[in-house]
């Protein structure tokens, strides 16, 4: 707290802030000995209370001078009072627009937690953003976008914006060591070899600086994926891939796509997600747990996937008993 107070004192006597509220000190203090000087039966108090609601042109008018030199005094503080409260009021104005100014242009650290980095800025990045606040469990959750862009793409007050490429130093400003999850997206400027190899650096950077921080990579090319696990990459995502599988699904099964793309997205449809095992089910059977769920909630369990070894299991036996360390994979009209 004392190095954060010294730091906002520094800056204020850099803008002339301080410099500012002394002279308007001096100001009060003086004036308000002048005016009790001047002024019959009037002490110090009284003069530091008239002199300051003068100089801030307010006039309560419990307090007015009687005398000619006092008169005189109030007439210097009137203009003196507006020039000088003009000026703190212009440095005031100044700092904030410039502080704005900054954060648009990634000048500055984000003062975030529990928060969600994505890096990298391209069509994807917006449709991502969109997900998340379409999401109920994500709507409110803040964003930091790390980005070699020149200002802020879009109007999000809870996205924070930090310029330049994936190194330490935009990492520390993203705040990472509080960060829960980062999203590490390809370069679409560069081909694809240098864009999954810059992937795999940004991953070996990050899991360096917080290897507790769940990371989400995107990769083009399938034969890089034991890099980015070496990385320790906890979630690979193989565009290409992704999007052959779903292409041959569509073209033996027609009409699979729209399922699937209803069911990936929280902006329409139902929504696929994970959710902790409720109390009352854990130990069940998984096909009790799956009728409870779907009369209860009328969500459909498709899956389990153990919270420990991340292992995911599609439609697991109906003997499969549910346990604490579970998560169950459903679909539903909307989280719960």
């Amino acid at each position: 707290m004392t190095r954060k107070l010294r730091q906002l004192l520094l800056f204020l006597q850099r803008e002339n802030v301080i410099n500012l509220l002394t002279v308007i000190l001096v100001i009060v203090l003086s004036s308000g000995a002048l005016i009790a000087l001047l002024e019959p039966d009037l002490s110090f108090i009284s003069g530091v209370w008239w002199s300051i609601v003068t100089l801030t042109t307010v006039g309560y008018g419990d307090i007015s001078p009687s005398t000619a030199g006092g008169r005189i005094l109030a007439v210097l503080i009137m203009f003196f009072g507006i020039g000088l409260l003009g000026m703190l009021s212009a440095s005031l104005a100044t700092l904030f627009i410039r502080k704005r100014m900054k954060e648009d242009m990634g000048m500055l650290a984000s003062p975030v937690d529990n928060h969600i980095i994505i890096c990298e800025w391209n069509h994807r990045s917006k449709a991502i953003i969109k997900e998340l606040r379409a999401d109920l469990q994500t709507r409110d959750i803040p964003l930091v976008l790390i980005a070699d862009i020149e200002e802020k793409p879009i109007d999000d007050t809870n996205l924070f914006f930090v310029r330049g490429t994936v190194t330490e130093e935009t990492l520390d400003k993203a705040q990472l060591s509080k960060a829960k999850t980062v999203v590490v997206l390809g370069d679409d400027a560069v081909e694809t070899t240098a864009r999954d190899a810059k992937v795999v650096l940004s991953t070996l950077t990050i899991e360096s600086m917080n290897p507790a921080v769940y990371t989400v990579v995107e990769l083009v090319d399938k034969a890089n994926e034991q890099h980015c696990l070496r990385a320790n990459a906890d979630e690979i995502i193989i565009g290409s891939e992704l999007s052959s599988h779903l292409i041959a699904s569509a073209a033996s099964d027609h009409g699979i796509s729209k399922v699937v793309s209803e069911l990936l997205s929280s902006r329409y449809g139902n929504e696929f997600y994970s959710m902790a095992v409720p109390k009352d089910m854990l130990g069940k059977k998984f096909i009790d747990v799956f009728i409870a769920m779907k009369t209860q909630s009328n969500a459909t369990v498709l899956g389990v996937q153990n919270i420990r070894t991340r292992e995911f299991i599609s439609n697991p036996d109906v003997n499969y008993l549910v346990s604490q360390e579970d998560k169950l994979l459903v679909i539903s009209k909307d989280r719960k």
